[in-house]
Parts: structure tokens; C-alpha cells; sequence
């Protein structure tokens, strides 16, 4: 594997080799990767993912260089394109990690790039680490996969993080996946035909209470600004949606209530100390899973 662009790269066997990296990395600090750079590529804003690779490459015994906002601060300014930006970045690190607006722009980077590149996120498109992650809090929380039942809340029209967790889950055994949003922010087609495919079994509401009591994992999504025309259709559907105590306390004993971050208002502060609220767990799991990552696709670009 030489780059990471997709969900659907992933199969089980490798899943589980990351994961069994992540634990170990847990406890065990390696310094495998002393001596390599991590170009970090942001050409749009970001905290966790950000931060989380550059700190787990700092972690590993690497180093890092990056741009404050790829956009502004770089050459794209100037005109250059990605594939020339991605062609020189190359002569200076070992590794490209990359956010892009456009859907498509990593796999794009990653044909013309000699190193490997990682897809941080691009436009409504993939975040595959992202889903990784989701997977791994998961399997930490709940001590399984298969025979789940999920929903998954919010724009997913839009949100890649949660196409990514789909496209993982469809790979899984008696997995259910409950979709809510609104009828304008449905999943796509593509999601759907993939888990038909795949033998993976769901549904769509727009009823979020009717479900939360039979649900493993509650994964809560932001109605996401950016990906509107204007404010007005923003502000149509910015509270569609709000997980409070309330209903925290109408789900399993046992379930989590996850979320990729940033929130907004869509999960009240006064979720935050129930211990079914794992979503900053999940940004913590995000180190483990992305050193694991990054020591598996280098070590093997190293061999290669």
C-alpha cells in the first residue's frame, strides 16, 4: 500500500494489523521513524487531524514541515498547480499528508507523487484515517464490530467522514446502519449501492428519537456551513438535530455517542461528562491510530 486515498483499500487483515499497532503504541513509544520528514499539505483549516499527525510523526522520532493554510501560504497562491506542488514537496520529505477542498484532489497528488501520500480529507469526497479511527474507538469501546447497529446523524450529504466509516463498515459481518438527516442532506446513492453490495443492511429516517434506544453507537455529525450556497440554507437545517442528557439517557446501557469534531451546538456541553460521550476519546484514539499508520506505510515504502 503506497498511498492512502480510499476507505475501500482497507481490508480487514490490515485493519486489524493497525489496530494491533495502535495498542501497542499505547504503552510502547518507538523512535522507527528517526531520520523522516512529514510534509503536512492543509490546504483547508484543521485542528485534530492536523495536529494528530504531526504529533504522531514528532511521537515516532520524526520530523515535520508544514503550511499555516496551504491556500494562502503556499504557491498555490501564485498559480501553481497541485501535481507541480506535489512533485517538488516530494524532493523535501518522506511523507505527504493532504487536505484538499476538491473531491478527488489526493488521488490526483497521489499519481504523480513518488512518496507516499496520505488523504487527509478532500471536499465531500473521503477521510479514510478518519474513519480508521472511528472504527478503532469503536472496537476500544464496545470490544467488537461485527453485529453493530449505528446511526449516523447529521449533513450526510456532505460529510465525508461519514461516507469513509460506510464504506469500513460494509466490510464488517450484521452490521445495521441507521441514516438520519433531513431529506436534502441524505447519504448518497453510492453509499447505499456499496452496502447492498456488500450485504450490509440499512435505513433512512428523519426521525432521530425513534431509534436511539436500539442503537450501539449514536454517531453524531455537524450540519457543515462551509458546504452550503448561502446562510439561508444553512440556517435551515443547523438544529435539525441536538443530542442532550435527555436523550443520552434513552439509549443502551452500553452504547457511545461519538463525533468527528468540531461540533457546534449539535451535542450539548452537558453530554460531555456522561460516560457514554467517547468523542474526545476518539480524538486521543486518532494519535495511536495515525502512528500506526505512519509506521506501516513507511516501513513498507522502506522495503519496498
Amino acid at each position: 500500500m503506497n498511498h492512502i486515498i480510499e476507505s475501500q483499500q482497507f481490508d480487514p487483515q490490515f485493519i486489524e494489523k493497525i489496530f494491533s499497532a495502535a495498542d501497542a503504541l499505547e504503552t510502547e513509544k518507538k523512535d522507527v521513524l528517526n531520520g523522516k520528514i512529514m510534509a503536512s499539505l492543509f490546504y483547508e483549516p484543521s485542528t485534530r487531524t492536523r495536529f494528530s499527525f504531526e504529533s504522531a510523526m514528532i511521537r515516532l522520532g520524526g520530523n515535520v514541515i508544514s503550511t499555516e493554510n496551504a491556500k494562502e501560504f503556499s504557491s498555490a497562491i501564485k498559480g501553481e498547480t497541485l501535481e507541480d506542488s506535489i512533485k517538488v514537496i516530494g524532493n523535501y520529505a518522506d511523507v505527504i499528508v493532504l487536505r484538499h477542498p476538491e473531491k478527488g484532489a489526493s488521488q490526483k497528488a497521489s499519481s504523480v507523487s513518488r512518496i507516499p501520500v496520505i488523504n487527509a480529507g478532500d471536499g465531500t469526497g473521503q477521510h479514510p484515517t478518519q474513519a480508521l479511527l472511528d472504527l478503532y474507538t469503536i472496537q476500544k469501546e464496545l470490544g467488537q464490530i461485527d453485529a453493530i447497529r449505528i446511526a449516523m446523524v447529521g449533513d450526510l450529504k456532505n460529510g465525508r467522514t461519514v461516507r469513509s466509516l460506510a464504506y469500513l463498515l460494509g466490510k464488517y459481518k450484521d452490521v445495521h446502519i441507521s441514516f438520519i438527516s433531513p431529506e436534502a442532506l441524505k447519504i448518497g446513492d453510492d453509499i447505499k449501492e456499496y452496502l447492498e453490495k456488500h450485504n450490509t443492511s440499512y435505513t433512512e429516517s428523519e426521525d432521530l428519537e425513534s431509534i436511539t434506544s436500539n442503537v450501539d453507537v449514536l454517531y453524531q455529525t455537524r450540519i457543515q456551513k462551509e458546504r452550503f450556497g448561502n446562510q439561508e440554507d444553512y440556517l435551515k437545517f443547523k438544529d435539525c438535530y441536538q443530542i442532550d442528557t435527555k436523550l443520552v439517557r434513552a439509549m443502551k446501557e452500553r452504547s457511545i455517542v461519538m463525533h468527528p469534531l468540531p461540533r457546534v451546538d449539535e451535542i450539548l456541553p452537558e453530554v460531555d461528562t456522561d460516560p457514554k460521550a467517547v468523542y474526545f476519546k476518539q480524538a486521543k484514539y486518532g494519535v495511536l491510530v495515525r502512528m500506526a499508520l505512519l509506521t506501516t506505510l513507511l516501513e513498507s515504502t522502506q522495503k519496498g
